[in-house]
Parts: C-alpha cells; sequence; structure tokens
C-alpha cells in the first residue's frame, strides 16, 4: 500500500514537472531575427533559399494562397515581376495556409498551380506560418522589426523591403500589386 502511494505521488511530481516545464516554454517570447538576410528558408523545390542574393534589390514578399478570391492577385505580381526585375525588384511568393485553409496544396501542387494558370517565374517559399505560435522567422522579422509591425490579416497582403532589408511599406489585401500605391513605392526604391 506504501509503496502503491509513493508511485502515485511520485507520478503526480513528475507530471507537474513536465506539464510546468511544456508551459512555460509556450509562453516564452519568439525573437525575431535581426536581419532579413539571416533567415533560413527553403525555396518551393526543397532547395536552402539563401536570401543574401537579395542584398541590393528591392523585395516585395507576398504570403500567398491557390484558393482564395485575391489569387488572381498572382497574374498582376508576375507583370510587375517580368517588368521590374531587370531593376532590381525581387517578388517572394509565400504559401500559407494559415487563413481558412486556402493553401492546402504540397509544394508539388503549388508551384505546377501557379505556372499553370498564372505563369508565375518568380521565387517561391516552402509553405510556412505566417503568423501564430509556429509562425516562421521570416515573418517574425517582418512583422515586428519595423514601424509597420503588426499580424498579417490576410492571403495577399504584400511588404516592401528596401535594397538593405529593411521593411519600408505594408499594403493589406485589396491592395493591388499593380496599383499606383505598390508601383510607387518599388520605384521609390529602386533608384
Amino acid at each position: 500500500m506504501l509503496l502503491t502511494i509513493t508511485i502515485i505521488v511520485s507520478s503526480i511530481i513528475l507530471f507537474g514537472f513536465l506539464w510546468g516545464a511544456k508551459s512555460s516554454a509556450k509562453k516564452q517570447p519568439l525573437t525575431p531575427p535581426d536581419s532579413f538576410y539571416d533567415i533560413s528558408i527553403q525555396s518551393i523545390e526543397g532547395d536552402s533559399l539563401d536570401l543574401n542574393q537579395f542584398k541590393g534589390k528591392v523585395v516585395l514578399v507576398v504570403n500567398v494562397a491557390s484558393r482564395c478570391g485575391y489569387t488572381p492577385q498572382y497574374k498582376g505580381l508576375e507583370e510587375m515581376y517580368q517588368s521590374y526585375r531587370e531593376k532590381g525588384l525581387v517578388i517572394l511568393g509565400v504559401p500559407s495556409n494559415d487563413f481558412m485553409g486556402q493553401e492546402p496544396g504540397t509544394a508539388e501542387e503549388i508551384q505546377s498551380f501557379c505556372q499553370l494558370n498564372y505563369g508565375v517565374t518568380f521565387p517561391l517559399t516552402e509553405k510556412i506560418h505566417v503568423k501564430g505560435r509556429n509562425q516562421h522567422p521570416l515573418y517574425q522579422y517582418l512583422v515586428n522589426q519595423s514601424s509597420f509591425k503588426g499580424e498579417i490579416s490576410w492571403n495577399f497582403n504584400k511588404i516592401v523591403l528596401d535594397k538593405k532589408g529593411n521593411v519600408v511599406k505594408r499594403f493589406g489585401s485589396m491592395v493591388k500589386p499593380t496599383s499606383k500605391q505598390i508601383v510607387g513605392v518599388i520605384n521609390q526604391y529602386l533608384e
């Protein structure tokens, strides 16, 4: 009887210790990376995507989804990429399934969808979380390291980084990639 009580009490103590460790691990705040160029991410093909290759370029980062009302913006993103890439613009499409499951596909399905329906040639990353507990370091940086702080509100939010990797402007989903607002900011930072 004493042995049974000892085992039960030990189990309760051990469970309490493990639960406490698990709880405190969840509460620790995430520290965003110091630089856009220090972030590790994979391309949609599964290769390491070195963000250092974008130094000296203006980058437009867009969280994308294939089953969203804003999905036709892929066309405008590709048009912008074709018009401005020789001048130093990079568009980085970041698939995410964080908003009502609107990007459920595999990497291969996403890539195929983008190429077949919109002729996308700009770089796409692996599918990641752009918000929440499992937010990827890329979005930890993008939403915390500027005067444009705040959660990503929906698919096709657009974030502009200057040639040094600093966030200089954010646009919501409703602002089309080829809008005067975005083109104006892109031109300003390409000069």
